[in-house]
């Protein structure tokens, strides 16, 4: 009982984004603290506003609010007003990835399980690749490159029906899908160094290093360009972050051998609650190591959400969003949005340990 306590305690604590390395550290919780966290839990699901995240989900968050900052004038009053909707949403489809059935493929591709990546043997469109793998082969081993096919289509169609609600939330999704797309680790089945030797990495890489280092990032991608095939930046973008994977696994392993165990991790206060993180000196010096990657590939989420927006308004044919920027969402549609959150949670409560 105690054991299925923490396993859901742990999920909510990504699903509210408080955990600074995205739950790759094992918590070693004593019953005063499990229970203290799940107090912090429940005020946070009761008084949403009041608790915001301050840990995790960081470079979702950052990379929507800064893709705005690529886009045309004629885009940017629309985009500029909801800015903070299209940043604080950036994370719903990790919180899905544990209520909602079908989900969590959407968010990786393991290269690494398919002999051959060419053209030949991993085919780019979905319906290819279903008709030679199938689908429950192509979902065991991530679909993010079709899911950013697939969801540019859905922002496309909503831009067409001017919806605003649809925009937003369609939008939301596809930075979030994007930005996982050009990490290295949602591209290999080692996608959190299990089968190296260096579990925690994944949450490292993607979410300690940008909480620390990334205020000195440089963010200055320049204007969003459209992108005349965006099944082939999508590919792009995976085979891209897969190139860099070597160097995330090797230098970690390179300095965890130099420093040991004992100066790889460190304790923090976090939200009431000590915590076990990597410490500020590896972050570091593992940071310099790795010469700039994690803002590198940060700075390309950016530029291709800014592109990929910017793309999927051409293709609807430019409307108006000077207008759409005037629309305030209805008490209803508010309600809903909250409504729906709070079936995600009620989800997640009931889902069984497999």
């Amino acid at each position: 009982m105690y054991k299925r306590f923490i396993w859901l305690l742990g999920l909510v604590n990504i699903f509210f984004g408080n955990v600074g390395v995205a739950g790759s550290i094992k918590y070693d919780y004593t019953d005063s603290q499990a229970s203290k966290r799940l107090g912090l839990v429940i005020e946070q699901a009761r008084h949403p506003a009041k608790h915001r995240p301050k840990w995790g989900f960081f470079a979702h968050q950052q990379i929507n609010r800064l893709a705005v900052f690529t886009l045309p004038v004629d885009m940017m009053p629309f985009f500029k007003k909801y800015s903070s909707f299209l940043a604080d949403n950036a994370v719903n489809p990790d919180k899905r990835r544990y209520a909602v059935v079908g989900e969590a493929p959407r968010h990786f591709i393991d290269l690494d399980a398919y002999v051959d990546t060419s053209a030949v043997t991993l085919p780019r469109f979905y319906k290819d690749a279903t008709g030679r793998y199938g689908d429950d082969t192509l979902a065991l081993h991530g679909l993010v490159p079709w899911q950013i096919q697939l969801t540019k289509y859905q922002l496309t169609e909503a831009f067409k029906q001017r919806n605003v609600r649809r925009i937003l939330r369609v939008a939301a999704d596809l930075g979030h899908y994007i930005a996982d797309a050009n990490v290295p680790l949602h591209t290999t089945r080692n996608y959190n160094g299990q089968l190296t030797n260096q579990q925690g990495i994944h949450g490292f890489w993607e979410s300690r290093l940008p909480e620390l280092f990334s205020a000195d990032y440089d963010f200055l991608t320049g204007q969003a360009e459209y992108v005349e095939s965006p099944q082939k930046a999508a590919w792009r973008a995976v085979f891209k972050a897969n190139a860099a994977l070597d160097s995330v696994l090797r230098f970690e392993k390179q300095l965890t051998e130099e420093l040991g165990e004992t100066r790889k991790y460190g304790f923090e206060e976090r939200n009431g609650i000590t915590t076990k993180v990597y410490s500020a000196d590896f972050s570091r010096q593992y940071s310099e190591r790795l010469s700039g990657q994690v803002e590198r590939q940060m700075r390309a989420s950016v530029k291709m959400v800014g592109d990929f927006w910017y793309t999927c308004w051409v293709d609807a044919g430019q409307p108006d969003l000077r207008a759409l920027a005037k629309y305030q969402l209805t008490d209803q549609e508010q309600k809903e949005e909250v409504e729906e959150k709070k079936s995600w949670l009620k989800r997640l409560f009931s889902a069984r340990e497999e």
